[in-house]
């Protein structure tokens, strides 16, 4: 049962507005096309009524006017005797064949009956298409008489296929809008969705509308207040896990201080830092899940680039910054520079030097691109490494890439920033983690070249 619909969906235009647009348009269409069917099937059957009924009564009346005419003025009544779909000639029928339609003996057989079946008919057929016979019949003084019938319908007026094409044009327009006031507050409601924020501090979906999109809204919102309950639980519940460890961290460590100067007061210390950091590291991931954001502020992308690297620079580490423009963008330095810092660490872990490069494309969004000529990420894992805890290798000590929360701390941020964190592997090895900040209408370009 599935494959037949399934081949049928597979034809079908992805977006739902354009599939309304075709199914109600295309029905529609249909609709009018099979009304004005019937209307000319109607229009034909009432002509060939006319016809018939006019044929009936006009006949005997012109036959007779032609027999008490004297012969010399026969020729000049014919033209008035003569209508739109038969006319009377002073001649013999022309060679033809025997009638082969119901509506040719129907017609022959009416002239016969209006006539009182008083002359002897030789009906023939002249002509196929179009349709065109004659009857042939001799007057009383012997003169032959011929009824040539060309059965048509009544011709269309000019004005009506434009009427007919201003009717679909119409139908389309009203079909485009319904489907528009149909479709376009589900887009509305996909995008706001979209930007739906974990920590509850966006602004509620409006709830407006058809019935059933208040209603989706109305689902949406309630959902979004307890995604952000538990969001606050969750870090609420870290924040006091993390506010317990302190002290027997603390506790531990001075009672490891205060032993013996050994290879195993060393790793003892190793693996309080590593405590330490781990719980420092998860309320951190906790916290960014449901970052409050201030008022955005306008950055000089390229001057904070600056500074970030500079910071780097003065402590010794193996960061550059290149830069292929100037931008300033409306943000939230802080956590800018937070997802930065995660970025080049991660970097520095694994490659010992970094590089960081701030590009615009086309579409002149604002790319921040940190680069490193380490080992890279296998294709497969590229998106799994964004997940929290999630590490290339299984041991958790800091040479070889600390908690496994960096990534992860700097996508949720990323995302919460309304952007999006990419990660590619490079050509020649090493990784690239892009931050694209997706607000160009907020956002001053300026394409200048330059580098530090």
């Amino acid at each position: 049962m599935n494959l037949p619909r399934r081949a049928f969906t597979r034809w079908l235009p992805r977006t739902l507005r354009t599939r309304l647009l075709l199914i109600l348009g295309a029905g529609l269409l249909l609709a009018h096309g099979l009304s004005f069917a019937l209307l000319f099937e109607e229009r034909a059957d009432a002509t060939r009524s006319m016809m018939l009924r006019n044929l009936y009564e006009d006949i005997p009346v012109s036959v007779a006017l032609l027999e008490n005419l004297p012969a010399d003025q026969r020729s000049e009544w014919i033209p008035r005797l003569e209508r739109r779909t038969y006319r009377y000639l002073l001649r013999p029928a022309q060679a033809g064949t025997p009638l082969s339609t119901s509506r040719s003996r129907q017609v022959t057989g009416l002239i016969d009956d209006a006539l009182g079946r008083e002359y002897t008919l030789r009906p023939r057929a002249v002509s196929i298409e179009p349709e065109r016979y004659e009857v042939e019949l001799t007057l009383h003084d012997g003169q032959l008489l011929t009824i040539e019938v060309t059965p048509s319908l009544m011709p269309l007026a000019r004005w009506l296929p434009w009427v007919l094409v201003a009717q679909g044009a119409l139908l389309l327009i009203c079909v485009g809008v319904a489907v528009r006031l149909a479709t376009g507050p589900l887009a509305q409601l996909a995008k706001a969705a979209e930007h739906m924020d974990p920590a509850g501090n966006g602004a509620p979906l409006p709830q407006d509308g058809p019935w059933e999109v208040a209603q989706a809204a109305s689902a949406l919102n309630l959902l979004q207040t307890r995604v952000a309950t538990h969001v606050a639980e969750r870090t609420q519940i870290l924040a006091a896990i993390s506010h317990d460890l302190q002290t027997p961290i603390t506790r531990l460590r001075l009672r490891a201080e205060a032993l013996e100067a050994t290879a195993e007061q060393e790793k003892m210390l190793s693996d309080i830092d590593q405590l330490s950091l781990l719980v420092r590291e998860g309320l951190s991931y906790a916290r960014s899940a449901s970052v409050t954001l201030g008022p955005a502020v306008r950055l000089d992308m390229a001057a904070f680039l600056e500074s970030v690297v500079a910071d780097y620079q003065d402590a010794g580490r193996a960061v550059v910054l290149s830069t292929r423009g100037s931008a300033s963008h409306d943000t939230h330095p802080q956590v800018l520079r937070r997802i930065l810092q995660n970025l080049i660490d991660n970097a520095l872990n694994y490659a010992g030097d970094v590089e960081t490069r701030l590009r615009i494309d086309e579409a002149e969004r604002i790319h921040i691109d940190v680069l490193d000529r380490g080992p890279g990420i296998p294709p497969e894992q590229l998106e799994n490494v964004v997940k929290p805890f999630q590490r290339l290798e299984p041991s958790r000590c800091r040479g070889t890439g600390g908690t496994g929360l960096g990534l992860a701390i700097a996508q949720q941020l990323t995302q919460a920033l309304g952007g999006a964190l990419r990660l590619s592997n490079r050509d020649g090895g090493g990784l690239q983690a892009t931050i694209e900040l997706n607000s160009p209408s907020s956002s001053n370009v300026q394409h200048n070249g330059a580098s530090c």
